[in-house]
């Protein structure tokens, strides 16, 4: 048997009861995607930026030569303003603390050269992603099309989770726009990496102690 429980109008949240009775005792479970993470490490050096690149970032950066989450801030959200196709309410400090944490190799806290050469990749791949999973055209996701999209971005999630992306980065008609997308992609890759690097034995699982868990959670 399978059952498909659907709402009068799509994309729209809902809860459902469903009873088995069987004659016999019967084992059953719910089919789901498995989690994986297939994102694509994006390999850059200093010979691969060009120098048109290279100027653009010397002019954002200013005298020390690297960008602070708060530049970041401000770079972006000039960028997204003059694109018409997608809606956003702008890139917030918290994503783009995100956004140099994942990408801050040497600790400094601010994004490098090759750093931000390699994020301004991403977010270009972000946004043709966002632009061809947007099958109305809105300017916003639905979380029919958040699902699709965060699948293209290289990550596989089971329905639950899916579920919690849009309660957590949607807006209250469940819609999600364009920096809310990046945010949530961003997250799920500093998750994965997260994980994968504590997972020493490729088991499956990790433990924390109190120290680990606090400074996890914190960034």
């Amino acid at each position: 048997y399978l059952i498909v429980p659907s709402t009068y109008e799509p994309h729209k949240d809902g809860d459902f009861c469903i009873r088995v009775f069987s004659e016999k005792q019967a084992e059953f479970q719910e089919l789901d995607d498995p989690i994986k993470s297939n994102v694509k490490e994006i390999e850059v050096t200093e010979k691969d930026v060009d120098d048109r690149f290279r100027s653009l970032f010397g002019q954002l950066a200013g005298a020390d030569c690297e960008i602070s989450a708060f530049e970041l801030c401000t770079i972006l959200n000039k960028v997204v303003t003059r694109r018409s196709e997608i809606k956003t309410d702008g890139f917030s400090l918290e994503t783009c603390r995100n956004m140099v944490n994942l990408l801050d190799k040497d600790g400094s806290g601010k994004l490098g050269l090759v750093e931000f050469k390699i994020l301004w990749t991403k977010i270009d791949i972000f946004l043709k992603i966002y632009r061809e999973k947007d099958v109305d055209k809105s300017g916003t996701m639905s979380s029919h099309e958040m699902r699709a999209a965060v699948e293209a971005a290289g990550f596989k999630l089971n329905n639950a989770l899916h579920q919690i992306l849009v309660a957590r980065y949607g807006s209250s008609d469940l819609t999600i726009d364009f920096d809310n997308f990046v945010g949530c992609v961003i997250r799920l890759e500093t998750l994965f990496k997260t994980f994968l690097t504590l997972d020493q034995g490729k088991q499956g699982e990790v433990e924390f102690n109190l120290v680990q868990w606090l400074t996890f959670a914190m960034l």
